[in-house]
């Protein structure tokens, strides 16, 4: 008898130490950054998907490649599941935290928002009215990327041909021309769908396969007043496809990293190499569309640049473009950033709530 109390209270012990006790304990057990450099960091690096973002043709997905958080990211969007909803619905709201990586999330989509709000004007402007200088840094930026990634694939010769249908796939997609789509709310939820799961794909812009589906300018006028009945119907759909899509596809994506992770790399890696289409400094537009007020060109041609001084200074760009991924992915000091196969949580990311069952 005695025997069996001890063993109850070291049960009643361990689950105290386990259990969360406020929505603040709950909130710091959860994974994510802890200290103000940790959150300086990732907001940074949110900064730099969200400054991606903005430019058509290049995606956050390949920032967050460079960066080394792209697995992060998909256990982030993964920590959403169908065990939270069952906390949630059992009135376990302080458990349903602990296991959300919100801390980590909140952070990051802080520092993309930031950049979207501050830094659209500006680059649309540098695209504008220096094109050729904005895409050599972007060009420099993918091509060192690329690098940086394939460092990670274990068995080239393997992973070849995976590497080749992820650079047809992208190289062809960036070829595309904007198609005449239904408005129907079924297609509205699958644009939905296909545009999130673009968006964190790397070498694929969401708002460039939306402008393909033919529904950039639709989506784009009914955020103009979203309060409309019929404007909030669209975007209340549109939105179901994008939490529908991120929620599914970034399980897909997590579980191939871990399953087949040097095919699912080399997909990656080739479709930011089919990407380099898009982000080729020099180009001639065929054909261009008014949207909201502003010329988007929708199909384009690559052309061999000119010998002279804009050439000198876009290879110079394309050079810093380089070396700031080649200097950024050795001040991570990690050769493979974020691919580790067995890593959910990287190193750096503490939870409380394992160290005090350590304890």
């Amino acid at each position: 008898m005695p025997h069996n109390s001890a063993e109850s209270k070291k049960t009643t012990a361990a689950s105290a130490t386990s259990e969360p006790y406020s929505w603040k304990d709950a909130w710091w057990a959860s994974p994510g950054p802890r200290s103000i450099s940790e959150h300086a960091y990732l907001f940074f690096k949110g900064v730099c998907m969200g400054t991606a973002d903005i430019v058509p043709g290049v995606s956050g997905g390949t920032v967050a490649f460079i960066t080394g958080i792209y697995q992060t990211l998909l256990t982030a969007i993964s920590s959403f599941n169908w065990n939270t909803i069952r906390q949630v619905l059992r009135l376990r709201g302080k458990e349903a935290l602990t296991g959300l990586h919100l801390r980590f999330l909140v952070t990051l989509l802080c520092g993309i928002a930031m950049a979207v709000i501050s830094t659209a004007h500006l680059m649309h402007y540098l695209l504008t009215e220096h094109p050729v200088e904005t895409w050599s840094v972007f060009f420099g930026l993918i091509a060192a990327s690329i690098i940086v990634v394939s460092h990670s694939i274990n068995n080239r010769i393997s992973s070849f041909p995976a590497l080749v249908l992820g650079t047809l796939l992208a190289y062809g997609i960036t070829g595309l021309i904007p198609l005449h789509t239904p408005e129907e709310g079924w297609f509205l939820f699958l644009c939905g769908v296909v545009a999130i799961c673009a968006m964190i794909l790397p070498g694929l812009s969401g708002s460039f396969i939306l402008l393909i589906l033919g529904k950039y300018a639709f989506i784009t006028a009914a955020l103009r007043n979203p309060f409309v009945m019929e404007n909030m119907e669209i975007l209340l759909i549109f939105i179901a496809g994008c939490v529908t899509g991120i929620l599914g596809f970034s399980r897909i994506l997590r579980y191939s990293l871990l399953r087949w992770h040097d095919f699912t790399i080399a997909i990656l890696t080739g479709l930011m190499i089919g990407a380099m289409r898009k982000v080729w400094p020099w180009k001639v537009a065929l054909e261009s569309q008014i949207i909201r007020g502003k010329e988007y060109v929708i199909r384009e041609e690559n052309v061999w640049p000119l010998a002279n001084s804009e050439l000198a200074t876009a290879l110079l760009l394309m050079a810093l473009g380089f070396g700031f991924v080649i200097v950024l992915e050795k001040l991570s000091g990690r050769s493979r950033p974020g691919f580790h196969a067995k890593q959910a949580v990287p190193p750096d990311f503490h939870c409380s709530r394992i160290s005090q069952n350590k304890r």
